[in-house]
């Protein structure tokens, strides 16, 4: 009788320790759809178009861009970053320049209102006539947080230069 009960209990344990795998995984991969589509498509249409104020929208009011990719480590409002980005955007958008910017993850953590996305992002801009001005690859975490229905980015950090191999490898 002793065995039974703890066989029962054993495979009940295992059922709910199943079943709370299975419900978390589904959660995340909701989360992680739900953030491609709005979030990181967004990023990628905002700097293709050119479109400085949906790319400003895309970010908590308080951000922040944590950047170790440079030679100096630095820290500051995303404010900042946003003013320094803006005449790349409107370079863009009157057609002097062609930007593209595409992400691959390693890591993707979160919950239904925070998340904690690691991956690499390739960044590539072109004069109008095609020439390529610059290319990289970028190691990035960035944390997320939903407010009111919308992801925004709350930190990002541009923490080191990556190689074509690592990004490949994110596939």
């Amino acid at each position: 009788m002793n065995k039974n009960i703890l066989l029962l209990t054993t495979l009940l344990l295992t059922f709910l320790t199943v079943t709370k795998t299975i419900a978390q995984s589904t959660a995340d991969q909701l989360r992680i759809s739900e953030i491609d589509k709005s979030y990181w498509t967004e990023i990628s249409r905002t700097v293709k178009e050119g479109d400085f104020e949906g790319y400003k929208a895309t970010c908590h009011e308080n951000a922040v861009l944590v950047t170790t990719s440079g030679k100096n480590k630095q820290s500051y409002p995303m404010t900042k970053a946003l003013a320094g980005w803006k005449q790349g955007f409107l370079n863009t958008k009157q057609g002097k320049q062609l930007d593209n910017v595409q992400f691959r993850f390693s890591q993707r953590i979160g919950d239904a209102t925070t998340a904690h996305e690691t991956g690499i992002f390739y960044f590539t801009s072109h004069d109008s006539t095609g020439k390529l001005i610059s290319e990289g690859y970028t190691h990035l975490e960035a944390l997320l947080v939903k407010r009111d229905g919308k992801w925004l980015c709350l930190m990002e950090y541009q923490k080191a230069k990556a190689s074509k191999e690592e990004w490949e490898a994110l596939k």
